[in-house]
């Protein structure tokens, strides 16, 4: 299902820690977030950018979405979810520019009745590729 949320109907976070600014597309199989590089944010560096290691955070913010927006497709309030570790976390630039719009990714790659997940997630700003890694993720049922 194709549809535009508001990220806090889907995830437990609140701002200022909730960094995703649109929940673009959530499918059974993939979530699509956008997130808006502020300048003037508490993350922000001397240049106004965000350090490229936040992008495990955005990723794993786009893991939670997509479980909350399934858990909201069976009448039920998202839940706090764990991250277990990352792989491969590939980061060729050192910072997300100050005023950028990413676009964050997580597909579905492995999902288990236990609660244990795999995504794999992009980071990408105008197409262009920034940070990719696989999540393993956990949510107690």
């Amino acid at each position: 299902m194709t549809a535009s949320w508001r990220p806090e109907d889907l995830l437990t976070h609140r701002r200022p820690l909730l960094l995703l600014d649109e929940i673009q597309e959530v499918t059974p199989e993939n979530c699509i977030a956008l997130a808006y590089i502020d300048p003037t944010a508490w993350y922000a560096d001397d240049d106004g950018a965000m350090p490229g290691w936040f992008g495990i955070e955005l990723m794993a913010q786009t893991v939670s979405a997509y479980s909350g927006f399934q858990k909201r497709m069976l009448g039920e309030e998202p839940r706090v979810g764990f991250l277990l570790g990352t792989i491969k976390f590939e980061l060729p630039c050192q910072a997300f520019s100050a005023g950028q719009t990413l676009e964050i990714e997580a597909k579905l790659h492995f999902l288990d009745e236990s609660g244990l997940s795999a995504f794999r997630c992009e980071i990408r700003h105008q197409g262009q590729p920034l940070a990719c890694a696989m999540l393993k993720t956990f949510e107690p049922v």
